[in-house]
């Protein structure tokens, strides 16, 4: 090969490679459904589903990623850092935990029937799992787009001890492997844990680590015990406003039915927001997240804190 020839290649290969740096080195424009401009980046990202309402509980459709702010540690989030944001009806993934333990045993058949409501107005591209948990945790029913309950949930019985804790625990891990960037955990029990290895701050954790938002009804309130059912209602509430999520508290019949029609609705219904935290440090600390709206008539629900990666 020629002196002449060699020079030709070895130019072709630097520009070959110059090309390649440029393609991994510069940020890619990226224009959401709404005209907002920002940059997408291959950092770590802090994923936000966030539900907007009226003072009515009406969805609230059209706000723009302007109308938002984010704040991490009480400062504001900038625009800059937004890495996407998306009000398209994107799909989710969601575990349903159906309290089975004894204190359930009057309660069973109704629960039963509130997750095959919620599993009915689920749309196409949705995907659910359910699991039943007394004194362990079980999976009865896949991940899919399947809209009838599984069989075996069918012959479950009311009996055993309660692994509330343990069971969001365990969806949070499972919810971990799907590549929906909604993820709910749905929760019907009476809220009183009995027999758990994890606590409920480890429960509540495991479901922030994976940006799941966990909506509670109490079962509790079928019941005529007002001290019992105070109790429940308090640690049922405080996982749904530590995720995000939302506390049903229903006597049962329609009520139920409406609940979990308007659960599915609202998961269907959320703005995504991503973005670049300010926070550098791996240090595998918490941080606190809250979002508002340039709208003071308006109400926002949404994560409220995420867990910086460690290492």
């Amino acid at each position: 090969m020629s002196q002449k020839s060699r020079q030709h290649i070895r130019r072709k290969v630097k520009a070959l490679a110059a090309l390649i740096v440029a393609a991994f080195t510069c940020p890619t424009p990226l224009r959401s459904q709404q005209d907002d401009d920002v940059i997408r980046t291959n950092t770590e990202l802090v994923v936000l589903n966030v539900t907007v309402t009226d003072k009515a509980g009406q969805y609230v459709p059209s706000l723009h990623l302007s109308d938002f702010t984010i704040f991490e540690d009480g400062k504001p989030v900038p625009a800059e850092v937004i890495s996407s944001f998306s009000v398209y009806e994107s799909p989710f993934a969601s575990a349903v935990l159906l309290d089975t333990s004894g204190s359930m045993e009057n309660r069973l058949s109704l629960a039963r029937s509130a997750a095959i409501r919620f599993l009915d107005r689920l749309r196409d591209e949705d995907v659910a799992a359910v699991y039943k948990f007394d004194s362990k945790v079980e999976q009865v029913q896949e991940f899919s787009g399947g809209r009838d309950l599984a069989p075996m949930a069918y012959g479950v019985k009311a009996a055993g001890l309660t692994t509330l804790n343990d069971a969001i625990v365990d969806a949070a891990r499972a919810l971990a492997t799907r590549p929906e960037k909604r993820k709910a955990i749905v929760v019907l029990s009476d809220g009183m844990d009995t027999f758990s290895k994890s606590s409920a701050d480890k429960a509540v954790e495991s479901a922030l680590a994976i940006g799941a938002s966990i909506y509670t009804v109490d079962m509790s309130a079928t019941d005529g015990n007002a001290s019992r059912n105070q109790q429940s209602a308090s640690i049922l509430k405080g996982f749904a406003e530590k995720s995000g999520g939302r506390f049903v508290a229903t006597p049962g019949g329609p009520a139920l039915r409406d609940a979990f029609a308007s659960i599915a609705e609202e998961l269907g219904h959320q703005y995504t927001i991503a973005f670049r935290p300010l926070n550098e440090k791996r240090d595998g600390k918490w941080h606190k997240l809250e979002v508002k709206t340039s709208r003071s008539d308006l109400i926002v629900r949404s994560r409220k804190a995420y867990r910086a990666p460690k290492g």
